[in-house]
């Protein structure tokens, strides 16, 4: 059975989890405990990033290079298309969506958790020692906004970084409204990675995430409640209905967590 090295709340990590539920493939999750504990990743794959899937002797690292894999191994229910100029379409979204969606939702999501202790502490690694989680509750977003003020974040940049993604949402929005899908006339790899990168934006819902209850149904304020954008989460949540498998759960056991010293998530 393939093995998805994961963590379960990446939006990398879970575009790879939508590819293969898509394409009806059975998948063992090993959840990747970030921050502490051993290099495993780093033996398994010679780097650190996540996602990681291993299909049997083959280990393939990066969300992007597993996508294209699992398309040349597995090409049932393609995810690229075989018109060249359509697939050069497909693979562009996709590196756009990598490196777009990522980039301008990161400030408006970091300064979300920093206003809810109750978020901070479920995003910890389950293994982290209570006295941890603790500390991090108790901790006041005044602490989380000076330490932000040290490397350069203010309430400029994050006002800005909220308008950017409003931007692409809205964009996102407009192409949508007019056609099923961002390129072509089915379902591609530029809509499943759209689709995976929004979850920390907004959660799908509930039943397909194995996260904390306090992360379900969650979003940024202001943002994902919006009913401008919501042509495009509906769009969003469509293909999870058809697509994406419920979670059954996993078990978190000894031989199974891998718990990492220094860990980068894609």
């Amino acid at each position: 059975m393939l093995e998805l090295y994961q963590f379960e709340f990446s939006p990398y990590c879970e575009k790879v989890r939508l590819i293969l539920d898509y394409k009806g493939l059975d998948y063992q999750k090993i959840e990747v405990t970030p921050g502490v504990g051993q290099v495993e990743i780093y033996r398994i794959s010679g780097q650190k990033q996540l996602p990681v899937l291993k299909d049997g002797s083959t280990v393939v690292a990066d969300s992007t290079e597993i996508a294209l894999y699992l398309d040349r191994k597995y090409p049932e229910r393609p995810i690229l298309p075989s018109d060249p100029v359509i697939r050069s379409q497909c693979l562009i979204w996709e590196e756009w969506a990598d490196a777009i969606i990522s980039k301008k939702s990161r400030l408006p999501i970091l300064d979300y958790i920093k206003s809810d202790a109750g978020l901070r502490s479920a995003l910890l690694p389950s293994q982290t020692p209570d006295v941890l989680k603790n500390l991090i509750n108790s901790l006041p977003g005044e602490v989380f906004e000076f330490l932000g003020s040290g490397i350069g974040i203010n309430r400029e940049l994050i006002s800005k970084a909220n308008k950017n993604l409003r931007d692409t949402l809205e964009n996102l929005n407009t192409i949508l409204r007019s056609k099923p899908y961002l390129v072509g006339d089915s379902l591609t790899l530029a809509d499943l990675t759209v689709a995976a990168l929004s979850i920390a934006i907004k959660s799908p819902p509930s039943e397909y995430l194995d996260i904390p209850s306090q992360l379900k149904n969650r979003g940024i304020p202001g943002i994902a409640d919006d009913p401008a954008y919501q042509d495009f989460f509906r769009w969003r949540d469509q293909i999870y209905t058809n697509y994406r498998k419920p979670s059954t759960g996993y078990n978190r056991t000894d031989n199974r967590d891998i718990n990492l010293s220094s860990i980068e998530i894609e």
